[in-house]
């Protein structure tokens, strides 16, 4: 029998009680089809059930591409461990994956991407799962959380402690998967796959060699299917004797709402003007003063959020290549993207697979990273994880904790109070109606990023909101510069709860921050 199937005869093979493993980043190169008829299937036949997914990073998003919330069903998935869930704003419907995590008819856990892409290659090589210090003193840890995000995973921990000399690790046992769901662009009939329309390799190759490694069974789904000879060598990255089904999906989508940019996927290059520069207002404030701390010829990573917006103001100053940006999807170089094509660049000069970039990044081989927050505490701990009011309005942590671990520098971009309305000048910021509530606490819902451990490995840490430039110290959180107009005592200390206090040398925030037009910065 051949290798290309239908979904359907492709899914006929999964047997109860698999442990899966699905490539994907929301949208980003999301096997829906096979995920689809996986639930389609079940709803016939009851068949298969009480799957284990892992999910390196979100199946699916919440604007078209169902991905996980195609299984999302009880009796089908008994437990999920990802990096990332599908979120949206609260305008939309929650999705069925963070209704049944909060109603605990599953037991999921939030396991940081990169440790999920070290799992498969320990599983792979046979190696007695992994060690790591990224997660120390963060929900990861068993002293806390442990990475579950209920009580069904809290009752079957998947991490433990573990002294080894004067140092503590974190020790994942292994967890074998049976089943890949992996996504290319061309297939031959011998299996052999290629990425040319893709936005990014992700973790196929890892995720199939794990499953084959065990004797599994690898699907792939491809938007098209070739002649076996006619694929350059070069360019396949799953070779076809690790891939056992093909599913041919043509209408599949390149990411969320986008069926196919060739910016994307490198076919072509953008000119630079046809970016657009970021609207002017607070966002952009924010991320002005933070792209104030780069310098030319640097490396830096990014993250969702109004961090997103940095490379923009780069570009808006005539500096678009200054800086190598990196993502976890994998995309070096080029203008990382926004809003439902985040995670994607264009004019990339590199496409990294993500266990690689993510070894990279737990190793703090780059210069500084751009994240964003919901919520800082007293500690200076951040919390991008979690939200229990409005659970899906966060992803969970991605591959934020394994970025941060090792991080030299870590410039935090946020607002400091939600809904907060500002009157802008070229002279100040006046804050002309508070806002609902601070997002500076004493003690964060989720701590992602942990501040005393950042203090005891001296990593430089800055929070940069729109009054202020923030440090931790062993005290508390103290503003060291504070945007003009700004009431230190009234918009400061006492909208923060007296959480913040002013450094007696706080100098004033710099007043082209607040320029309509470009504020000329230099790197």
């Amino acid at each position: 029998m051949g290798k290309i199937v239908s979904a359907a005869e492709a899914v006929s093979r999964i047997k109860d009680g698999a442990v899966v493993t699905v490539s994907s980043s929301s949208g980003l190169g999301c096997p829906d089809a096979v995920l689809k008829a996986i639930g389609a299937r079940f709803e016939a036949e009851g068949h298969p059930r009480d799957l284990t997914t892992l999910h390196p990073i979100a199946a699916g998003d919440m604007y078209g591409i169902k991905g996980i919330d195609h299984i999302a069903k009880d009796g089908l998935l008994s437990t999920i461990l990802a990096g990332s869930y599908p979120s949206g704003p609260s305008s939309l419907p929650m999705p069925e994956i963070w209704k049944m995590l909060t109603e605990n008819r599953v037991a999921a856990y939030n396991v940081p991407s990169g440790i999920l892409f070290d799992m498969h290659r320990d599983v792979a090589a046979r190696r007695p799962g992994v060690l790591t210090q990224v997660g120390l003193d963060t929900f990861v840890d068993p002293k806390r959380q442990g990475c579950a995000m209920n009580e069904a995973a809290a009752a079957r921990p998947i991490v433990h402690r573990q002294d080894m000399g004067s140092e503590t690790w974190l020790h994942f046992p292994n967890i074998v998967p049976n089943v890949a769901i992996i996504r290319a662009t061309t297939a031959d009939t011998r299996g052999n796959l290629t990425y040319e329309h893709e936005g990014a390799y992700l973790g196929g190759l890892e995720q199939a060699v794990a499953v084959r490694n065990h004797g599994g069974l690898v699907i792939a789904q491809v938007k098209r299917i070739t002649a076996a000879g006619s694929l350059r060598a070069h360019e396949v990255r799953v070779p076809g004797h690790l891939v056992d089904l093909v599913v041919e999906a043509p209408d599949q989508m390149q990411t969320t709402e986008t069926l196919h940019d060739p910016a994307i996927s490198g076919e072509i290059a953008r000119p630079w003007d046809s970016f657009t520069p970021a609207p002017y207002g607070i966002e952009k404030i924010v991320a002005r003063r933070a792209a104030m701390e780069l310098r030319h010829g640097q490396t830096a990573n990014l993250g969702f959020g109004i961090s997103a917006l940095v490379p923009r103001i780069l570009l808006e100053a005539g500096h678009p290549q200054a800086v190598t940006w990196a993502i976890e999807q994998g995309a070096t170089g080029g203008m990382p993207l926004l809003d439902f094509a985040f995670g994607c660049a264009s004019n990339a000069e590199a496409y990294m697979p993500s266990p690689q970039q993510f070894t990279y990044f737990q190793g703090g081989g780059f210069d500084m990273s751009f994240l964003s927050f919901l919520e800082i505490d007293v500690d200076g701990n951040v919390n991008v994880s979690k939200l229990g009011k409005k659970p899906y309005l966060t992803a969970g942590c991605g591959g934020f904790v394994d970025i941060t671990a090792h991080a030299k520098k870590i410039v935090f971009s946020g607002l400091f109070e939600a809904g907060a309305e500002f009157e802008l000048s070229a002279h100040g910021l006046r804050v002309t109606r508070p806002g609902r509530f601070t997002k500076i606490v004493e003690a964060v819902e989720h701590v992602t990023f942990s501040g005393t451990r950042a203090r005891e490995t001296g990593q430089d840490v800055l929070y940069v909101t729109e009054r202020c430039v923030m440090r931790a110290t062993g005290n508390g959180l103290t503003a060291v510069e504070i945007m003009p107009g700004i009431d230190g005592r009234r918009d400061i200390v006492d909208a923060s709860g007296g959480r913040v206090r002013i450094a007696p040398e706080a100098r004033p925030m710099c007043k082209a921050l607040l320029a309509e037009q470009p504020m000329g910065l230099d790197l």
